[in-house]
């Protein structure tokens, strides 16, 4: 039977990228990246969790990734998760996931030479997830009826 393994997270880097080289020469680089997720709760309460993802590139996206991104950039990374275990010092075995990344896309455009980003998220963007369209459905019973049938992620893909 098939399997799959395939990770895709858009985040922000929470470090600059870290290169070095294998002992046979190999370019490895090492990155920190961060994805945010916000939700309300049933009483209209505004929820925020982020997670942490450590992430590995080889070869020649390694030197791209050390040469054009930076601690805070947002970035979309495709790749695959991988874990490695080692023995410590002290004799206990450590476990480490992490994204080997296929594919980095910086999603920032270039700065502008006064050093403004030309394009920057906006942090207060509304997210449309099940708990919020239930609280409107909850507000607006008649926009509800009208909508039931429809699921708003097709809607938003045009299907």
């Amino acid at each position: 039977m098939r399997s799959v393994n395939k990770v895709i997270i858009i985040g922000n880097l929470t470090r600059d990228p870290e290169m070095r080289q294998t002992p046979n020469g190999q370019n490895v680089t090492t990155f920190g990246l961060a994805t945010n997720r916000q939700w309300m709760t049933k009483e209209g309460e505004k929820k925020n969790s982020a997670e942490f993802h450590e992430c590995v590139a080889w070869a020649r996206l390694a030197e791209i990734c050390a040469q054009y991104i930076k601690k805070g950039n947002l970035i979309y990374v495709e790749g695959y998760l991988k874990t490695r275990s080692w023995d410590s010092p002290e004799g206990i075995k450590k476990f480490k996931t992490e994204i080997v990344v296929q594919d980095m896309i910086i999603l920032e455009k270039r700065k502008n030479g006064d050093e403004t980003p030309a394009y920057v998220p906006d942090e207060e963007e509304e997210f449309q997830t099940v708990e919020t369209l239930e609280a409107q459905e909850a507000k607006e019973p008649a926009k509800a009826e009208e909508n039931s049938g429809e699921n708003p992620i097709d809607k938003d893909l045009g299907l």
